[in-house]
């Protein structure tokens, strides 16, 4: 796929600027055919320099930039060329979707072993065992812990897994 295909694609998008943030996006939003320095960059994008570098080293902690270092050979300085390889984002974005599907299964696995209690006045949520210990009363406010009931967070949470699990093509009993 393109750059630019992929720079179209909303979530391709929303990922990088979750990597880079809201600084280093105009760095990953435009990248350059072939080769290019920091310093370029920074020049043509009209940003600081450390912005610049700091998206950079962090698209390249993903996979999607690379980075060649050439010595002049006068003055002994390096300078680093820059390659993007954005064609690494979807396997990225799968790799970032089995995390989040294992997170959601391990949490989901809590949720339903566990018994919980909840403080309304101050919105805090406790485990059976923390709320014995706090003789089922909210230490914030005094009130009395209730139980809470999280089966609409369960069935949200099997939802979820689920469309993660079609959207993936991954099984139930997945051997990763």
């Amino acid at each position: 796929m393109a750059f630019e295909e992929l720079l179209n694609d909303p979530v391709i998008q929303k990922y990088l600027h979750e990597l880079v943030g809201p600084t280093g996006m105009p760095v990953a939003a435009a990248p350059p055919d072939g080769e290019v320095t920091d310093e370029e960059l920074a020049e043509e994008l009209g940003l600081e320099l450390n912005d610049v570098r700091r998206a950079l080293f962090i698209l390249y902690e993903n996979d999607l930039a690379e980075y060649r270092r050439v010595r002049d050979e006068d003055s002994g300085w390096l300078t680093y060329l820059w390659t993007f390889h954005y064609e690494n984002i979807p396997e990225n974005l799968q790799e970032e979707m089995l995390r989040l599907l294992d997170a959601l299964e391990e949490r989901l696995e809590y949720e339903r072993t566990h018994e919980f209690y909840l403080s309304e006045p101050a919105g805090i949520r406790f485990e059976f065992s923390e709320a014995m210990e706090q003789g089922f009363q909210c230490p914030e406010t005094g009130a009395p812990l209730e139980p809470m009931e999280n089966d609409d967070m369960v069935v949200a949470m099997e939802h979820r897994i689920e469309e993660l699990r079609d959207e993936l093509n991954v099984d139930v009993g997945r051997d990763d």
